[in-house]
């Protein structure tokens, strides 16, 4: 079947029908995007495989996009692929900015994409879902932080933030061994907090196993319901806009992410406003340094 030319390309057809799509077909979904080189060129008994799916199951998914089958699917992937060699572009940033674009367009592009992903995180975060992991934060003895690279941006915000107002938190970067032996010393005290946009960070997914089994509270932020993490944690917080496949999509669930991490910790810092070794203001809350002079104080005495 020969698409039509204002019809979306095959591999964007691919990514926004990730949400629709059952678990398995997802996963063949999934794996013709992981690799679309491979994917252009690949058989249907192939992809099945990688894929841990049917050969029918990935037909199924090309009829559902619009394909005589997954041999059309697949030569439309590698028309895609030809023109990505072209330009890598769309395949790394995305389509709502261009290469041409003036500067003033793309400064309005980005801040239209952060509004749309606050509006729909507001919407979407689980109220109370944030405030029990607050309280479970707030009387922890100890809280562990977790977050592999992009995904630890917010997080070290987050752990700076629950220093300052009192309580003991560490941020840890990958490292198997370390986050295996670290679980050994955790307790029913302890509540851990891992960070996983995609969800499937193996090394997020065996640390809250870990922490769990040792009684620790368990809390995961991601952008993927259905994913390892979330399944693994306690305390599951969407975060409000799904995980994405482009710079774009990224940076929409950066912006939530620091949304939904500075939401837990102003709850936390709420719960904990009564105990006298909270401090605000003059120990630099809010920046970096010391707190403006001319701002009221509001440290507790």
């Amino acid at each position: 079947m020969t698409l039509p030319p204002s019809a979306p390309s095959a591999l964007q057809q691919l990514r926004e029908s990730l949400p629709e799509l059952n678990p398995t077909m997802r996963a063949v979904a999934e794996a013709l995007l992981e690799d679309p080189l491979r994917a252009g060129s690949i058989s249907i008994t192939q992809i099945a495989r990688i894929a841990d799916a049917s050969p029918a199951t990935v037909s199924r998914l090309a009829a559902r996009l619009g394909h005589d089958g997954f041999p059309a699917l697949r030569s439309a992937i590698a028309l895609d692929n030809g023109r990505t060699r072209q330009s890598g572009w769309e395949h790394d940033i995305g389509d709502a900015v261009a290469p041409e674009d003036p500067p003033r367009r793309v400064l309005d592009t980005l801040a239209g994409t952060a509004a749309r992903s606050l509006r729909d995180a507001v919407d979407l975060l689980d109220v109370e879902l944030f405030d029990a992991a607050a309280a479970r934060i707030a009387a922890a003895d100890r809280v562990h932080l977790y977050g592999d690279w992009g995904d630890s941006i917010a997080l070290r915000e987050l752990q700076m933030r629950l220093m300052r107002i009192g309580v003991a938190a560490w941020f840890h970067e990958a490292g198997h061994t370390t986050l295996r032996l670290l679980a050994r010393t955790l307790t029913a005290q302890d509540a851990v907090v891992v960070l996983g946009r995609s969800g499937r960070d193996q090394e997020g997914v065996s640390f809250l196993r870990d922490a769990a089994a040792a009684g620790a509270a368990t809390i995961a932020l991601h952008g993927d319901a259905e994913s390892p993490i979330a399944a693994e944690a306690e305390l599951a917080l969407y975060t409000g806009v799904r995980n994405g496949t482009v710079w774009t999509q990224y940076y929409a669930g950066r912006v939530s992410d620091v949304l939904a991490t500075s939401f837990l910790w102003l709850l936390v810092a709420q719960k904990r406003s009564a105990d006298p070794t909270t401090r605000y203001v003059d120990d630099g809350i809010f920046g970096t340094g010391p707190a403006d002079v001319n701002r009221p104080s509001t440290t507790k005495e």
